[in-house]
């Protein structure tokens, strides 16, 4: 799998990925094309330290 640098402003391409979700207090699957479809706002966050070690 080739990977490609995205920067700002640039399209995002689709994946899927586990989630909890709060009001069902269980987890479901979400992918990026549902969100676009039903014109949902998404807000892609990295943190790297998050969860590890120092």
């Amino acid at each position: 799998m080739s990977r490609k640098t995205l920067k700002v402003g640039m399209q995002v391409p689709d994946f899927e990925l586990t989630c909890y979700d709060p009001k069902a207090h269980d987890f479901t699957k979400v992918q990026l094309k549902d969100l676009k479809e039903k014109g949902k706002w998404t807000i892609l966050f990295f943190y790297p330290a998050d969860f590890t070690f120092v």
